[in-house]
């Protein structure tokens, strides 16, 4: 039996190739999954742009210098098992790699799911290393895999973004600016956002998503970049950033006075990154969700702090697929060159952000 990857450019994102190989022998202790489906959005570029500052590329090394696999969330089946506590046929959702198949090192196997004890990521956050049984996960359901694949690792970063900010007394202001609006994880920080008494919610996007990010309903104001300059610049504002662009991070300091906090999160604008130089106004902060999960979870127990997870992606995984205009449309895309077409795309940019993609490795 054989394997197919797909194997990315470190420092070319748009340079990909296909890797049909043997599949390894298994190990004692390994088991063998196949990757049945993962989605693909913004935010795997964003593991693919930051690869090397926070270590994506270290989860599903490639053994070739310079090249790397991008991770994806998704779920998988147990197709070959030398571990004593998986076994055959079990369903999986974690973190992948692009491809067809995965071998792990199951340790601290429980009935929740267990990690991957391969050394390699070893010093990887447990966050990512962890894998959940389906049958015993509490925010599974076999009807909507698909919104969980895409929605769900995006909505916990969303979620933790606002329990950040929350935690925090949002920084003393009242105005939260969202760049990249209409990105998944955006507006599931903006959903969470308008919960939240006095504070408003600004979405900045181009003109093609104005539309679509007003007709989501959680955005109190929604701007346009090249209108940015027409906000007051002195109310006491948070800047969330999911584009990464430089210069619209120079123009965003730039123009707000009363700029409070900066916080760095994504970088759906892969042609602009970068560092910024001198900013005005304060040093932009990389938000790195485990480590709000680990703060949480001495503060509220993990029972406490699934307890309120899963009440929150139970309210907006609702709010997603309600109505007679969903806020996603799953499109789905079989075999090793559509996913390597549809990377492609995603990595471009400029799609419907209606469309969720859902993407399989395995011949159609």
């Amino acid at each position: 039996m054989s394997s197919t990857t797909l194997f990315v450019r470190q420092d070319n994102l748009a340079a990909t190739r296909l890797v049909t190989a043997d599949e390894p022998a298994l190990k004692d202790g390994e088991i063998r999954v196949q990757v049945d489906t993962f989605a693909l959005t913004a935010n795997n570029i964003t593991y693919a742009a930051l690869g090397d500052m926070l270590n994506y590329w270290h989860f599903y090394p490639t053994g070739e210098p310079g090249w790397g696999i991008v991770p994806v969330w998704g779920f998988g089946t147990v197709t070959a098992s030398l571990h004593p506590d998986v076994e055959l046929g079990e369903r999986l959702y974690g973190y992948w790699p692009m491809g067809t198949q995965a071998v792990l090192s199951p340790q601290r196997a429980n009935a929740a799911g267990f990690s991957d004890g391969a050394p390699h990521r070893a010093g990887l956050h447990a966050v990512y290393n962890h894998y959940l049984r389906t049958t015993t996960d509490p925010l599974y359901r076999a009807d909507n895999e698909d919104v969980q694949a895409l929605l769900r690792p995006l909505f916990i970063t969303s979620w933790l973004i606002d329990d950040f900010l929350e935690d925090q007394q949002f920084f003393g202001a009242k105005r939260m600016l969202l760049s990249s609006a209409s990105s998944k994880t955006a507006y599931g920080t903006a959903f969470q956002l308008a919960q939240r008494e006095g504070i408003e919610v600004v979405g900045l996007t181009s003109p093609g998503n104005v539309a679509f990010c007003e007709s989501l309903g959680c955005y109190d104001r929604v701007v346009t970049y090249d209108a940015l300059g027409h906000l007051d610049s002195a109310t006491p504002s948070v800047y969330i950033d999911f584009a990464g662009s430089v210069g619209l991070r120079q123009r965003v300091h730039g123009h707000f006075k009363g700029l409070n906090y900066s916080c760095s999160v994504g970088a759906s604008h892969v042609g602009d990154l970068g560092g910024a130089g001198q900013l005005p106004g304060p040093r932009p902060v990389m938000f790195f969700a485990p480590a709000q999960v680990k703060k949480r979870h001495g503060d509220w127990g993990p029972q406490g702090l699934n307890d309120r997870l899963v009440a929150a992606w139970t309210r907006f995984s609702t709010a997603v697929s309600a109505g007679p205009q969903p806020w996603m449309v799953v499109q789905h895309h079989a075999g090793p060159e559509a996913t390597q077409a549809l990377f492609a795309a995603v990595l471009a940019g400029g799609g419907d952000p209606r469309a969720g993609h859902i993407a399989t490795m395995l011949p159609s």
